[in-house]
């Protein structure tokens, strides 16, 4: 499990940002401190009304010089069509193959419904040095973050 103080895992996947492009973990280190917000599925009410909220409070996390990504399993096009009809401004990193919910140990399943290895919701908060300094994970898909506490960290971590 990933906790605070721990190197942060490293990952490439492709980047939705309008259109689709490699992103690797550790050469965005200069737009640290990043906010890793895992969630389940795009076009999902709980997941929507996250990331609209990240996006509403971007300018504080960019005030102290904290770069947002989402993060989820979806596909980058259907992501890039998930920013585009939410308005969102910052890019969703697409893990389709499921490594990075692996690597973070947020992975979770809806079995009732025959859906396995989603992210769980979570929010890391990442320093130029790589370092994980918050962590938050909730085994309830149902619950949000605490964007004080996010927005503090991501203020914390800037420092």
């Amino acid at each position: 499990m990933v906790d605070v103080g721990d190197h942060a895992p490293d990952f490439t996947a492709p980047l939705a940002d309008g259109d689709v492009s490699e992103f690797t973990l550790s050469d965005h280190l200069d737009e640290a401190p990043l906010v890793l917000a895992f969630f389940p599925g795009a076009f999902t009410s709980v997941c929507t009304a996250e990331l609209c909220t990240f996006e509403s409070e971007l300018a504080a996390y960019e005030d102290v010089g904290a770069t947002v990504y989402g993060i989820s399993v979806d596909s980058p096009f259907a992501l890039n069509e998930f920013r585009d009809r939410e308005g969102l401004s910052f890019g969703l990193v697409s893990d389709s193959n499921k490594g990075i919910v692996d690597d973070y140990d947020v992975v979770m399943d809806f079995a009732d419904l025959g859906y396995y290895g989603v992210a769980k919701r979570a929010v890391f908060v990442v320093d130029g040095d790589r370092t994980v300094t918050y962590r938050w994970v909730s085994d309830d898909p149902g619950v949000e973050p605490d964007y004080d506490a996010v927005e503090a960290a991501a203020a914390d971590a800037a420092e």
